[in-house]
């Protein structure tokens, strides 16, 4: 469960999204920890700026909970506060997870909140830092961000703050085609006015089938 693998670019389980988005900066290798299985699956990224408005808060916390209820692949950083809760939220469920680093991956036993998801398989840390990266820094967590957009098939921010780092991520990620989207909010007016996608239900957003009633 503490072993850390590679993932060579020349693997077959290596992410053609990578590729596809980040070109010849495509990182080599990237290192994991826990389910690889879990690359193969469509999974939504999950970010939010540093400071979040109060009213966001709670829709994004409920947001979460809808994710974890309708068995969603959720990808992310989780470094922010709000980041931080939904992480805490989404282990607590079934679906898989990818929590993406902004350092180098080491093999030391993960915290205790991980190790039960991890033995069941539905936990994935991926890192696309060498051993020399040993801390978290705004330039890698730049990179970590746009790793994380790359392997996902959609992005959901739920606020960015104006001319933040998120905002500036945005508006590339979008620039790629990849659809974004965010709580149709007055705070998130320049999100949608870039290009972000007004979020309306998990169903809708993730094309999930609904269940028919019994």
């Amino acid at each position: 469960m503490t072993t850390v693998s590679s993932i060579q670019k020349t693997d077959a389980l290596y992410p053609a999204g990578l590729i596809n988005h980040l070109g010849p900066k495509a990182p080599h290798p990237i290192f994991a920890l826990g389910n690889p299985d879990i690359l193969y699956r469509k999974a939504l990224a999950l970010v939010c700026s540093i400071k979040c408005p109060g009213n966001l808060i709670l829709k994004t916390y409920d947001f979460a909970r809808q994710l974890r209820d309708a068995g969603v692949t959720v990808i992310g950083g989780f470094h922010s506060p709000m980041e931080k809760e939904c992480l805490s939220l989404l282990l607590r469920g079934k679906q898989p997870v990818i929590w993406c680093l902004a350092r180098r991956l080491t093999p030391k036993r993960p915290p205790r909140d991980y190790v039960e998801a991890l033995s069941s398989g539905r936990l994935l840390i991926l890192s696309c830092f060498g051993e020399k990266i040993k801390r978290a820094t705004v330039e890698t967590a730049r990179i970590r961000n746009e790793f994380v957009a790359a392997l996902s098939e959609k992005v959901f921010v739920s606020y960015a703050a104006p001319g933040g780092k998120i905002e500036v991520f945005c508006r590339r990620i979008i620039s790629w085609g990849k659809p974004v989207f965010t709580l149709d909010s007055p705070e998130n007016v320049a999100l949608l006015t870039m290009g972000a996608h007004p979020y309306s239900s998990i169903h809708t957003m993730m094309e999930i089938p609904k269940e028919q009633p019994s």
